[in-house]
């Protein structure tokens, strides 16, 4: 059966444990080692993996091709300006066509039924490298960073400020599988999809919306924001005037525990919804928290391939 990972729950808290676990040791294994080179045992050798970019992308583009690379394989890179979807060519063919030339494919987009048309109809593997909905890809490596400074995450308290975006939706998805809690400081308006909310609350995660920002962030062990106003989103002076209540800066810091670190999937807008003392301050993992997306997109190929 063909594996697709579309959202954490396709995979599961096992199964997401193995793969922080198995990002972990790459990373380990290839400390000082030049970021092209591939793995000792470069596990997928000849794979190609297709990489369909409907929204303009850093740390995804870069963090999937080294990814492959180090895997062993290859990638091919393409926006819809260049393919034949962006003409017309429908979904389901694209997928048809792309699984007879590649091994797996790799979509960003904005529609997420996009993504689930596109895996009905491919024999291949196909990774949700983000869309208007979820962004798992970015969890597992927010995940792997927590980890890596020493965070246990059962019972771990991450705070949120800002909008109940697709980021958040991944990180509450993930709350309900690794039995962590959420407490989401958003205007009212912006709250995250109640689907995901309803599933890691009967899974025994505690998500708590707060109207207040110091009220979200207190305590909390991890405090994470996001841009607000995404590409061509309409309306962004109103929302921008009712997010900046929950702008992450040293008072909000403050107001967490003295230990806590702060996350951002980037790209920042400094003076918006972080301050500079925050995100170029102590406490800031963001740039490990970048460079993980290498060793997270490793594991979750690996995965899709069935290796974990």
């Amino acid at each position: 059966m063909t594996r697709h990972f579309l959202n954490l729950g396709d995979a599961g808290g096992d199964a997401l444990a193995a793969m922080i676990n198995d990002a972990i040791d790459r990373k380990d294994a290839r400390k000082a080692w030049p970021k092209g080179k591939a793995d000792t045992d470069a596990p997928l050798a000849d794979h190609v993996l297709a990489m369909i970019f409907e929204k303009s992308s850093t740390r995804t583009r870069v963090s999937f091709d080294i990814a492959i690379r180090q895997l062993g394989g290859t990638s091919i890179v393409m926006d819809s300006g260049s393919m034949q979807l962006g003409r017309g060519e429908t979904v389901a063919d694209t997928a048809k066509v792309l699984s007879r030339m590649c091994d797996a494919i790799m979509i960003r987009t904005d529609d997420h039924a996009k993504v689930e048309e596109l895996a009905a109809n491919a024999t291949v593997p196909v990774i949700n490298g983000l869309t208007d909905l979820s962004h798992p890809c970015q969890i597992v490596a927010d995940l792997l960073t927590l980890i890596g400074h020493g965070k246990a995450l059962p019972g771990l308290e991450v705070a949120w400020l800002g909008d109940g975006n697709n980021v958040l939706n991944s990180i509450v998805e993930a709350a309900g599988l690794m039995k962590f809690n959420v407490r989401i400081g958003c205007p009212e308006g912006y709250d995250p999809d109640q689907s995901f909310v309803a599933a890691a609350q009967a899974a025994g995660a505690k998500i708590s919306v707060h109207r207040d920002a110091l009220e979200a962030a207190a305590s909390a062990d991890v405090v994470v924001a996001d841009t607000w106003v995404s590409m061509g989103q309409a309306h962004a002076d109103t929302k921008m005037d009712a997010m900046m209540p929950f702008q992450v800066n040293d008072v909000i810091m403050e107001k967490a525990k003295p230990d806590a670190v702060f996350l951002h999937c980037l790209p920042a807008h400094r003076g918006e919804e972080v301050m500079p003392s925050v995100i170029d301050g102590p406490q800031s993992l963001v740039w490990d928290e970048a460079e993980n997306r290498i060793h997270a997109q490793k594991s979750i190929l690996r995965w899709a391939f069935g290796q974990i």
